[in-house]
């Protein structure tokens, strides 16, 4: 999954794509790099990132939703408001990918009455106050239950089973020593049955343990979606496509198969 931020304040790339040339340009890069899915994302989930209104984020947004609904991938949108997500899958969206688990008001109702794939993603708080200080007595347990009762209340509302992603939300309200523990427990998630979306990209525990900015975190970035491709995640998040199917190249013809996982 290529990131496409359409956002000024981005940790990565903020203003980069604001520009809806620049942002559809990005978006057919991505997918000549190999991409399966572009993620859009019009409000930035950054630690301390400010809300932004509905009307704003689909001003962004839908210029780029638009000229992008006929390209050769799947356009998944990062969005946590129901109206945005109607105007969404109206333009073409495939999948809605939203860091609040379908919590907002609305939200389960909406991706119901579509047939569109979802992301179920954990957050501990809200992106302005997530890294304040996280806590977990069992960070693995808390998130998995979390998701469980979350891909409980989507089904219960009639979204298929076959329609969920569940992602573990790295970053999102963790602690460094948290994102790893999750990274090493991935199979907990994977064990539920449903594919599992990891997003290290860029993120600042790679800088926390590299030293690094965030326009530099390129290897860090692919080590990190290797091994959570390793320990079964199905799709990985990521800024820099490219590198990242290459390496994932080569982890499947060492796993003996043509086609990368």
């Amino acid at each position: 999954m290529g990131v496409l931020n359409l956002t000024p304040d981005s940790f990565s790339d903020g203003g980069k794509y604001l520009e809806p040339g620049a942002a559809i340009g990005h978006a057919r890069r991505l997918i000549d790099e190999g991409a399966d899915l572009i993620d859009v994302g019009a409000e930035s989930s950054r630690p301390g990132a400010a809300a932004v209104s509905a009307q704003e984020e689909l001003s962004r947004l839908m210029p780029v939703l638009l000229a992008l609904r006929d390209s050769a991938v799947p356009i998944s949108v990062d969005t946590t408001k129901p109206e945005v997500m109607r105007a969404a899958v109206d333009a073409g969206a495939a999948m809605i990918n939203d860091i609040g688990a379908l919590r907002s008001p609305g939200a389960l109702e909406t991706v119901a009455a579509t047939g569109v794939g979802v992301c179920l993603m954990h957050m501990q708080g809200e992106p302005r106050t997530m890294q304040h200080a996280p806590h977990y007595d069992d960070v693995v347990e808390e998130v998995r239950e979390f998701l469980t009762r979350r891909v409980a209340a989507a089904e219960a509302q009639g979204i298929a089973r076959e329609r969920i992603v569940i992602d573990p939300g790295f970053g999102f309200g963790k602690s460094v020593e948290h994102n790893f523990q999750l990274l090493r427990h991935l199979g907990r998630f994977v064990q539920t049955g449903l594919p599992v979306m990891a997003g290290w990209s860029r993120k600042s525990t790679l800088g926390a343990i590299t030293g690094r900015p965030a326009d530099d975190r390129v290897a860090s970035s692919v080590a990190a979606a290797l091994l959570a491709v390793q320990r079964g995640a199905r799709i990985v998040r990521v800024h820099d496509v490219a590198a990242t199917r290459d390496a994932l190249a080569v982890l499947a013809a060492t796993n003996g198969s043509d086609a990368h996982p």
